[in-house]
């Protein structure tokens, strides 16, 4: 006789959820392949290379020009003060300069850093054209450290926004999908337990998980140079958790809704904040103070902060015992939730 023991069933039930997924060419890509190419373009957009030259716009002074064109940092262009103007309110220049009845006047947008570092950078320039010296001895230590890149603080925060973008689309949108096409209700048919069915869910999503995370953390490595300086088991390990933390968001946004279009709307609601909040492109210590609990508190913050931490400063798992916390409450308060308020149709 067939094995019907919970065990058996959940084990059949995570294998049917492998292989509709495998089946379906368009989830594969959109929960698996649409991540990693996501993640190659923008490590190639965001990936370390030299600063670009500061962009100057002299007005109507050629031997003003002449000075500054000899300081290769510098982008020099000449322009009349109108069109000079003009460029410098369309951040197409960091700064203008121009003379004054015998002064040299900078003119830029003191909000900006760019418009503050050119400003620095012309006067330099003019001043040593002009015959001073410099009265402090001083010498450049140019360095590289591990971690220290832009890449190295973005390739983590892409790994935390793709888990969070394939866990929500490949288990939220399915399970969407699934109900309007009335296949839920067929399985509800079926004598098997509804915790099995989502536990099954939860399953076949972490198997994926796994396969995605190698991929992500072998494209910055072999892309972009980025390498792990923690344990490569502490990475997977809260890579593990956060997948958890954003399933548990997804069974909730896929309980009880019944059409995609509300699916895709919740899932928005629930992303976008934590795309712009959770440091995945920036650092979230940009927010002001007020807003500083709120984003701590959010499953991608968490995820973010403690694979950095990992990753870039080599911390031990043990050290990253708040995010940890943070994304086992997030994968399990609405799990329970998700499974107490399921409905197949």
């Amino acid at each position: 006789m067939p094995d019907s023991s919970p065990s058996s069933s959940l084990v059949e039930l995570t294998r049917m959820r492998v292989l509709m997924f495998v089946r379906d060419p368009g989830a594969v890509f959109w929960v698996f392949g649409f991540p990693l190419v996501l993640a190659f373009v923008l490590g190639l957009a965001f990936r370390n290379r030299p600063p670009d030259p500061m962009h100057v716009v002299v007005a109507d002074d050629p031997a003003l020009a002449a000075q500054l064109k000899a300081d290769v940092t510098l982008a020099v262009d000449e322009a009349p003060l109108d069109d000079a103007r003009w460029k410098l309110r369309r951040a197409q220049a960091d700064v203008l300069v121009y003379r004054s009845g015998g002064t040299v006047t900078y003119r830029y947008d003191e909000t900006r850093p760019e418009g503050r570092v050119a400003r620095l950078a012309v006067e330099r320039a003019l001043e040593r054209a002009n015959g001073r010296a410099d009265t402090l001895s001083s010498a450049d230590e140019k360095v590289s450290e591990p971690g220290s890149r832009y890449i190295d603080f973005l390739v983590p925060g892409l790994i935390g926004m793709n888990l969070m973008g394939s866990s929500l689309w490949g288990i939220a949108y399915s399970l969407v999908d699934a109900r309007k096409k009335k296949l839920l209700k067929r399985l509800a048919a079926t004598p098997m337990k509804r915790s099995d069915f989502l536990l099954s869910i939860l399953l076949s999503r972490l198997v994926f998980l796994g396969f995605e995370l190698v991929a992500l953390v072998a494209i910055g490595w072999l892309a972009f140079g980025v390498a792990v300086q923690g344990s490569l088991a502490a990475v997977a390990v809260l890579s593990l958790l956060g997948g958890l933390g954003f399933a548990g968001i997804a069974m909730l946004i896929g309980a009880r809704t019944a059409s995609t279009e509300t699916a895709g709307g919740l899932m928005n609601l629930v992303m976008m904040p934590m795309y712009l909040l959770s440091g995945a492109f920036f650092s979230s210590k940009h927010f002001p103070d007020v807003l500083q609990p709120f984003i701590k508190a959010l499953p991608l913050t968490a995820l973010n902060d403690s694979l950095r931490a990992v990753i870039n400063e080599g911390a031990s798992l043990g050290s990253q015992r708040v995010p940890i916390a943070i994304m086992a409450a997030w994968g399990l308060v609405p799990f329970v939730i998700a499974l107490r308020t399921f409905r197949w149709q």
